[in-house]
């Protein structure tokens, strides 16, 4: 299926390696002229280097913290004008709620709830003027299904859901869709680290803490980073103009409930 995408311009941000690479990858893919955006040069500039290897579309890299207002100033003083947005950030640290101080919150909210506004809020204005718009935000499945000491978390992307579900409306007759993509498990860095690190709480081997995982997961399998690229990829397509203010879960069957 051809997207219809070939030749627009994106953003994609934390987008060196991970769930973030593998919009781009998808991107790229379809034609899409891609700037690739993360705090980090090396890496950055790698991701980029194996993006112009695919084709047909093209990666420029810009390192920049998309949390702080200086990083957004700089990337759109050098792209001014994007018909893709798409949002990502890492989440915050899991811990007990009575722990947290105001600070934490702050962080919390600054990464990934106010920094996807302010992308949005520099670009929607000359999507809708152009008759033309994606804007995808990676989120997390626990928007849907909350996560015991993931409260961070769980507030700041549910705050950032909510935001979208009121903006959306009143983009789309230009042209101008939002969606959010609620990723659960999948096969990354981030996610080995976090094994890793439980492992380590609870005394037992990473090998083991991953195939108990695995145990209980439907579809015995995480998923795969190219997976949730395609799905970016299609939202961002001409195809799916009539989907908006969405919260797509790619979670493999793990949420229990019917809707």
């Amino acid at each position: 299926m051809d997207l219809g995408i070939s030749g627009r311009k994106a953003l994609v941000c934390g987008a060196s390696s991970g769930l973030g690479l593998a919009c781009a990858t998808a991107l790229v893919g379809e034609g899409v002229q891609v700037v690739i955006v993360a705090r980090t040069e090396g890496p950055l500039r790698e991701a980029a280097e194996r993006l112009n290897a695919l084709g047909p579309g093209r990666a420029d890299w810009l390192a920049a913290d998309v949390a702080s207002a200086e990083g957004r100033a700089r990337i759109f003083a050098a792209h001014p004008d994007f018909d893709i947005v798409v949002t990502n950030a890492g989440g915050p640290p899991p811990g007990d709620f009575r722990q947290w101080q105001r600070e934490d919150w702050i962080r919390a909210l600054d990464a990934n709830m106010l920094a996807p506004i302010e992308l949005i809020k520099a670009s929607v204005d000359g999507m809708m003027a152009r008759g033309f718009g994606r804007i995808i935000n990676i989120t997390s499945s626990a928007v849907k299904a909350p996560v015991d000491g993931l409260g961070l978390s769980n507030g700041a992307r549910s705050g950032l859901t909510g935001f979208v579900a009121g903006l959306a409306r009143s983009t789309v007759a230009r042209g101008v869709t939002i969606n959010n993509l609620l990723p659960g498990t999948f096969d990354t860095a981030r996610l080995a680290g976090n094994f890793a690190a439980q492992a380590q709480r609870e005394g037992r081997g990473v090998d083991e803490v991953r195939s108990a995982r695995l145990a209980r997961h439907p579809a015995r399998r995480f998923g795969r980073p190219e997976e949730l690229g395609q799905a970016c990829a299609f939202l961002c397509s001409q195809q799916a103009g009539y989907i908006n203010g969405q919260s797509l879960l790619l979670d493999g069957g793990s949420f229990p409930g019917t809707f």
